[in-house]
């Protein structure tokens, strides 16, 4: 069956990545365009192993004046920790709050908060951008996952802030997904056409449950022979990246940072591409 303009993604497998609780929005948008959704999580989201020093920093909120946040799963970390501690919403009325991408920005007007600044690039260095010339002396609270870049404390730092990093989450790969994801790269007819990475964690964890990269003679591996003719969506440049690092081919890549962004660029991809 050949895509059309209301199904445009119909005989496309797509594989998705993220994390079990957050693919429900993607999956649905993909499938509501006529592609076959497999849904194996490449990330796992956890707790730190400690929130004290989130807990202590949050108890302190008066003595910051920036508090940015990197994404959904950051907000809502936060703010559990604000519920468990009966730290009122007032807490942070006068912080000004920077948000990476309108889906960060979405969880934190949820909540009642309202965002200073979003950069119109969802990427780091776009914020760093933004903030250089505002926080000169200024105290930064960032909430962010354990393991992450370090382009936004760094640059910051260098522009005379004071900058606090603290965990609010981690991720972890789902070894559950291990077996699952092997077995379908084995299998011809189920092999998925398109493959999404909406971070550079989710790259790594599929390299890893795949069984790493960067063959000696990939021609020759049966594993790099599974990903021929798969096309890998990359969510933006900083991901993009990733997958180049460990020599995955970068087939899509969206112009907007964003999910939608990423599903109008695998349709324009497949739209012209019809599914064998």
């Amino acid at each position: 069956m050949l895509p059309n303009e209301n199904h445009p993604l119909t005989g496309t497998r797509i594989l998705v990545g993220r994390a079990r609780h957050q693919a429900g929005s993607l999956s649905s948008s993909l499938r509501s365009l006529g592609a076959s959704v497999i849904e194996i999580p490449f990330i796992e989201i956890r707790k730190p192993q400690s929130f004290a020093p989130l807990d202590e920093a949050l108890k302190n909120l008066k003595t910051y004046d920036w508090l940015i946040l990197t994404s959904v799963n950051g907000v809502e970390a936060m703010w559990q920790r604000l519920r468990k501690l009966r730290i009122p919403r007032a807490a942070l009325a006068h912080l000004q709050i920077a948000a990476i991408g309108p889906a960060t920005k979405r969880a934190i007007v949820k909540h009642g908060l309202k965002v200073k600044m979003m950069p119109e690039e969802y990427i780091a260095e776009a914020i760093v951008k933004k903030l250089r010339d505002k926080v000169n002396g200024k105290r930064v609270l960032l909430v962010r996952a354990k393991v992450a870049r370090d382009v936004i404390p760094d640059s910051l730092r260098a522009a005379g802030a004071h900058v606090e990093v603290l965990e609010a989450y981690e991720t972890v790969v789902p070894e559950k997904s291990k077996a699952r994801l092997r077995s379908l790269f084995r299998s011809k007819k189920r092999r998925p056409h398109v493959v999404t990475f909406t971070s550079s964690s989710t790259v790594r964890n599929f390299a890893e449950l795949l069984g790493g990269t960067k063959p000696k003679n990939p021609k020759s591996t049966a594993k790099a022979a599974a990903l021929n003719h798969i096309q890998f969506a990359s969510i933006g440049p900083v991901t993009s990246a990733t997958l180049r690092e460990l020599e995955l081919p970068v087939s899509i890549e969206a112009r907007e940072f964003t999910m939608g962004g990423l599903i109008r660029a695998i349709v324009l991809a497949r739209y012209a591409k019809p599914s064998k």
